[in-house]
């Protein structure tokens, strides 16, 4: 399997977040940025030999706006089915303009149907010829989810958005966001792909880049109690 980033801010518009392309017997796509630059995202797949139209899964890893506001039009376009844990699937389906972070964007988010909603803590998800494995990892937002996939010897980790604020504006829970953490710790990774930062390898790299996310929310949250 190999792993193309096919979105973001520097390759296909300023509000996306990282996209990632996991070239399968049926290509999956990790998050499909926020929507203003969808031709941009297919012509980089097309740069890479792969039609969009071959995607078969869109797997949303949470509801912000930046990942997910492209989904229903990507779906549209490609006939992709999007996958989603439920918790935040409910909150795309109300097309909450606050808990997705539309407002920040000035973006008017309308509602859509998920496909495949999740549940649960933890499942696996065969497409074409590989297993991808979902995590719940809540606190960011109430439905957040991480992927990964043993790839030969080597785990690959889709975390999409470990780095960021967990601001209050947004619902954050910061107690199921450290928990998360160390569920996704646990993995002992080797690659991690983060949503807006890059990637990170080899696996001591992508320990220290997740106990650094770690140490910078715990910092902000005992400033603000001080």
């Amino acid at each position: 399997m190999r792993i193309y980033r096919v979105g973001g801010y520097d390759i296909t518009d300023p509000r996306d977040c990282s996209v990632y392309l996991l070239d399968t017997k049926e290509p999956v796509l990790i998050d499909v940025g926020f929507g203003a630059n969808i031709d941009a995202l297919a012509a980089n797949m097309k740069k890479e030999g792969l039609d969009p139209k071959e995607v078969s899964t869109v797997i949303l890893t949470h509801c912000h706006v930046d990942h997910i506001g492209g989904a229903d039009e990507f779906r549209f376009r490609y006939g992709s089915r999007l996958v989603m844990h439920v918790l935040d699937a409910q909150i795309v389906g109300r097309a909450d303009q606050r808990l997705t972070a539309a407002f920040c964007f000035q973006k008017v988010l309308r509602p859509f149907p998920i496909d495949i909603t999740l549940s649960g803590e933890e499942g696996r998800l065969t497409v074409g010829d590989q297993e991808l494995v979902w995590l719940h990892t809540p606190g960011h937002t109430p439905g957040s989810i991480s992927v990964y996939a043993d790839v030969g010897e080597k785990r690959v980790l889709f975390a999409q958005d470990l780095s960021a604020p967990l601001l209050e504006e947004f619902d954050c829970d910061p107690a199921a966001w450290r928990r998360s953490a160390e569920k996704l710790l646990a993995l002992d990774a080797d690659i991690l792909c983060d949503g807006h930062t890059g990637v990170y390898q080899p696996r001591d790299m992508a320990r220290k880049y997740i106990e650094s996310c770690i140490a910078a929310n715990l910092g902000e949250r005992d400033s603000s109690s001080a």
